[in-house]
């Protein structure tokens, strides 16, 4: 499991002659590690004095994007090892024998659908960093001010999760025959990137502007 080396072995083994782990593993790892910023921002100030004279209605708000950003923070960890795998289905496809028409037209299938099936994985680690992105924002607002940066580099690792995430969906994409299926992707994963990249400039806004 990549998420058991350590961090020098994971950077090493990123770094070799191996296909994997590749953009899509890192991406997860990146999201992961954005939302565990934003996890502590929220340990070190839920609690405390700050916290205490916040509005109820903002601390119910900040108690409960705190617990869902410790479950983000456990997706998209698998994410970075189930990325490495999800290409499985595609290769194993290629493998298939094409001696005859109809082995042919099985083999083709099983490639659609494995394209497909490898999509899923780094779909799914867009939609869970555009969710940590949403998450972030109380913590930008109202988190410990002190640690006001860290709610900064958690937003540009979720942001860069979420774009790297789309840029191996868009690549499994484009050997999708199915134009209808390629049209709805397309139209999801621009709308993931216009947003995500607005959440992401709005968070750093506050940032830079409770720096002073």
């Amino acid at each position: 499991m990549l998420m058991d080396k350590s961090v020098k072995d994971y950077v090493l083994q990123v770094a070799s002659k191996e296909p994997t782990p590749g953009g899509g593993s890192v991406a997860a790892l990146a999201g992961s590690l954005g939302s565990a910023l934003t996890a502590m921002v929220g340990n070190l100030t839920i609690g405390r004095k700050i916290y205490d004279e916040l509005d109820s209605d903002i601390k119910k708000v900040m108690d409960e994007n705190f617990e869902e950003l410790q479950k983000s923070v456990e997706k998209l960890s698998r994410i970075v090892d189930e990325d490495t795998k999800a290409f499985d289905e595609v290769m194993a496809a290629f493998k298939l024998p094409k001696d005859t028409e109809e082995e042919k037209k099985k083999r083709t299938d099983a490639i659609q659908a494995g394209y497909k099936v490898a999509l899923e994985v780094p779909l799914r680690c867009a939609e869970e960093c555009f969710k940590v992105l949403k998450l972030q924002k109380v913590f930008a607002d109202h988190g410990n001010v002190n640690a006001i940066t860290d709610v900064g580099v958690g937003a540009l690792l979720a942001a860069t999760g979420l774009e790297g995430a789309l840029l191996n969906v868009k690549i499994n994409l484009a050997s999708i025959k199915d134009e209808d299926y390629r049209n709805e992707m397309d139209k999801k994963v621009n709308q993931l990137l216009k947003e995500g990249t607005q959440l992401k400039e709005d968070l750093l806004k506050t940032v830079y502007t409770r720096l002073g």
